[in-house]
């Protein structure tokens, strides 16, 4: 503090973004040298650099267009266009990819729909088994008036003919 000059902490990560940024503003000038030096030679030295695209049309290693997703049909073919392996050419890539995208989107659709359709039927009943249980207990209702309805019936009848059975029969005695 004699010297006048107020010093405060010093931010770590300054020194990581300008190291990053220029990292950045550095790599597509290599990777332009990278790739074009690759012309003429064979797709797996091109590809070595993960920035060059090979068009197999004229065996040239070209940098990949960053802006654009796909690379343009000026540039080369997407037939004949291959960026990672060999093996694969952006055309088939796109295709797999396309296929692959909406077969998972489907997927996903049907686990929703099957869940919130599942979650919706445990929820409430239906229709449906509402009525086969009130009907279930209207039967079993009616049921039990027939049952006590033939059981007075014989019970009269046993009682006319002198039939009927007292639950002990020594009770008449006890009581006089």
């Amino acid at each position: 503090m004699a010297s006048g000059r107020v010093r405060g902490p010093t931010p770590r990560w300054g020194l990581a973004v300008g190291g990053a940024a220029l990292f950045l503003l550095l790599l597509p000038a290599a990777a332009a040298q990278g790739c074009s030096q690759n012309t003429n030679r064979t797709c797996e030295e091109c590809l070595k650099n993960v920035s060059c695209l090979w068009c197999n049309t004229d065996k040239a290693c070209l940098d990949y267009p960053v802006t654009k997703i796909l690379p343009p049909s000026s540039l080369c073919k997407l037939s004949s266009a291959r960026w990672g392996v060999c093996w694969v050419n952006f055309e088939a890539l796109t295709i797999a990819l396309s296929v692959l995208g909406g077969a998972l989107l489907l997927g996903v659709a049907c686990c929703c729909c099957l869940c919130c359709c599942g979650r919706r039927r445990s929820r409430r009943p239906d229709k449906s088994d509402e009525r086969a249980a009130r009907e279930r207990e209207e039967r079993r209702v009616r049921q039990e008036e027939r049952r006590a309805e033939m059981k007075s019936r014989h019970d009269e009848i046993r009682r006319k003919y002198g039939l009927f059975r007292e639950e002990n029969p020594y009770a008449r005695f006890e009581n006089n």
